[in-house]
């Protein structure tokens, strides 16, 4: 199995593969970098954790054509480049999105990026409550893979799956992405109204009415259900919107205190702060409501401050919860 993309999810799902009995290639586009991993053995993304054996680093991306499957686990907005790069290169592996994003300017979900960059390579998306760190160490975890064919999905899922690694199968492509991409822009709002220090019942009111955002927009693009109330909807939402080891959520916590956007990520890719804007553009082409999730654009882009989008969203009209 290959992994593209050496970042610290990509070496937590090396680890976790190669713990399942998979022989792992792990590639990275810097060659230092990457001659200086294949020596430590040692992640300078993940604390304390070393790749475990049968992982084999890489900075030559043509030695993933062999693997039977390729996780690719750069960033959202770095997935087109790199399934793109992989179209040229030989093999006819299938292609896991494991990013939790949407693209800005095309607002193509990952799937859809790959679609378009690798035409020829079948494809799915790897999404659920997951912390990287958790899932290096070894530590329970409980994930979702999408595939329009199931056989594909339930394939991966068996590739996967180890003793503390658990995988569910979905033919719902749309739902699962959906979650992991909206769960990120609500989870900033939460960090922002713990970094205010508004409460607990403020963050849990953010959570649940968080959720119900995250249902309407993905009923708009017909995700089931279930999907949406499952590990890579609800759950990941739940995980996301209350740890510090979230970035979203520790984004928003330092622009509750009053950082800067710019200054807020500290150095560290922010998922939700590039997935907002076209989250609620694709909202609003379905005429689906978001308040929080609008909330979170501006106050990104600066023409909202946190007391402001508090108010906005106390001082609603009244409605029936649904």
């Amino acid at each position: 199995m290959g992994v593209a993309g050496a970042g610290a999810w990509g070496a937590a799902l090396a680890n976790a593969a190669a713990a399942a009995g998979r022989t792992v290639i792990l590639w990275g586009r810097d060659e230092g970098k990457m001659r200086a991993l294949a020596e430590t053995r040692r992640s300078d993304r993940l604390s304390g954790v070393d790749l475990v054996p049968g992982v084999t680093v890489t900075s030559r991306l043509e030695e993933l054509a062999p693997c039977d499957a390729i996780l690719v686990a750069t960033p959202a907005q770095a997935t087109r480049e790199t399934a793109l790069r992989l179209a040229g290169t030989p093999g006819s592996a299938p292609l896991v999105a494991c990013a939790k994003g949407i693209e800005r300017g095309t607002h193509a979900f990952m799937t859809e990026v790959m679609g378009e960059a690798a035409p020829d390579r079948e494809r799915a998306i790897l999404s659920g409550p997951s912390f990287a760190a958790d899932v290096a160490a070894g530590l329970p975890t409980a994930l979702t893979i999408a595939s329009a064919d199931e056989a594909l999905a339930r394939a991966l899922c068996d590739a996967l799956r180890g003793s503390t690694l658990r995988l569910y199968h979905s033919t719902d492509v749309r739902g699962v992405e959906i979650g992991g991409a909206a769960k990120n822009v609500l989870a900033i709002a939460c960090g922002v109204a713990s970094g205010r220090g508004l409460g607990a019942s403020a963050v849990a009111a953010l959570t649940a009415r968080g959720f119900a955002e995250l249902r309407r927009f993905g009923e708009a693009f017909g995700a089931r259900g279930s999907t949406l109330m499952g590990l890579s909807g609800l759950g990941d939402l739940v995980l996301t919107c209350s740890s510090a080891q979230s970035r979203n959520f520790a984004f928003g916590q330092a622009l509750g205190r009053g950082e800067r956007p710019a200054e807020a990520g500290a150095g560290r890719l922010v998922e939700g702060q590039f997935t907002a804007e076209a989250l609620n553009a694709l909202a609003r082409e379905r005429g689906v409501e978001m308040p929080i999730a609008e909330c979170v654009e501006k106050l990104i882009h600066g023409s909202l401050d946190v007391a402001a989008a508090a108010r906005s969203l106390l001082e609603r009209p009244p409605k029936r919860e649904e």
